[in-house]
């Protein structure tokens, strides 16, 4: 029987929309919950493994580790694309990558989530009514506020259009900014450097990689306004972390609202985590029981697919 791994399903709740009792007869699955500790950790408890069905994001599958998981034939990941995969190793291993669909709207609800809990001080205040405490904090509304976007793709189209509903000012900048978006938006294009001095709430919608990182550093951040938020819903090393925490601590902006970090998940003893003006969340934009059921049962789809030598949704 194929031997497949189910990696990182922190929730334990993989089974809750895949059967796989009615899949035994035919691949032993072994489910893992935990993160894995380093590299070594992995390669020893996967190396009898020959597919993998992975969450993007979690469980990075580096060059070391495709070449040295020599058992392994097929890579199934959430979502169509996933930039921890080194797909040259994979290639040239001959191991077959392959994708899901993904719900999209997740992420800008969670981003909204995020940004109405800065305004509002929902964080203190919650915490505070179970002190019993009434009315500690004083909000602030979002009409007439300037909400910029780095990034106007799929997602920062979303965040954009409810911010027009409640009547902020938008702002976009990203290095491939489309301006006939903007312009079918109503969104003023801007430069890096306006849009980060001039917006009320920064929200992050660019992908990860290369391009992107560091984007915003103490550089960045001290060319915010000081009643600022920062929200990153797209990927942690985006923002510099340490800077970040910096810019927290001596008030040099409002808040940040963050779903996403540059270790994940974010170890325990991580500033982050002690700092009151800083609203977190475990990577949960794209966790929905929606998103879930498309990637789990899509991942044995296509699992299914190429053992049986046609496989769908390839990642070139």
């Amino acid at each position: 029987m194929l031997k497949v791994a189910i990696l990182d399903d922190y929730q334990n709740v993989s089974q809750q929309f895949v059967d796989i009792e009615k899949l035994a007869g035919k691949y032993e699955i072994k489910i893992f919950s935990e993160p894995f500790g380093d590299e070594a950790e992995i390669l020893e408890q996967l190396a009898d493994f020959e597919a993998l069905l992975i969450m993007r994001e979690r469980t990075p599958m580096t060059k070391n580790i495709i070449d040295n998981l020599t058992k392994l034939k097929f890579i199934i990941t959430s979502g169509s694309r996933n930039k921890s995969i080194d797909l040259e190793a994979a290639k040239k291993r001959k191991i077959i990558v392959c994708g899901t669909e993904i719900n999209i709207h997740p992420t800008p609800e969670l981003t909204w989530a995020l940004i109405l809990g800065l305004a509002r001080n929902l964080k203190e205040e919650i915490d505070n009514m179970y002190q019993g405490y009434w009315q500690t904090t004083v909000g602030v509304e979002l009409k007439g506020k300037i909400l910029g976007l780095i990034g106007l793709g799929r997602v920062g189209s979303q965040v954009a259009k409810i911010g027009k509903a409640f009547g902020m000012q938008v702002m976009a900048w990203s290095e491939n900014l489309d301006l006939n978006k903007c312009k079918e938006l109503d969104v003023l294009p801007s430069s890096k450097d306006d849009l980060i001095s001039n917006s009320d709430f920064l929200s992050i919608h660019v992908q990860g990689g290369e391009r992107y990182k560091d984007c915003i550093t103490l550089k960045e951040l001290d060319k915010m306004k000081k009643t600022a938020f920062l929200i990153n819903t797209s990927r942690g090393p985006i923002v510099n972390e340490d800077d970040l925490i910096i810019a927290l601590s001596t008030n040099e902006i409002a808040g940040a609202g963050l779903d996403v970090y540059e270790k994940e998940p974010l170890p325990e003893n991580n500033k982050l985590r002690f700092l009151p003006n800083a609203l977190l969340t475990p990577h949960i934009g794209y966790v929905t029981a929606e998103n879930y059921s498309i990637f789990y049962n899509q991942m044995i789809e296509a699992l299914e697919a190429c053992v049986d030598g046609n496989p769908i949704r390839v990642i070139k």
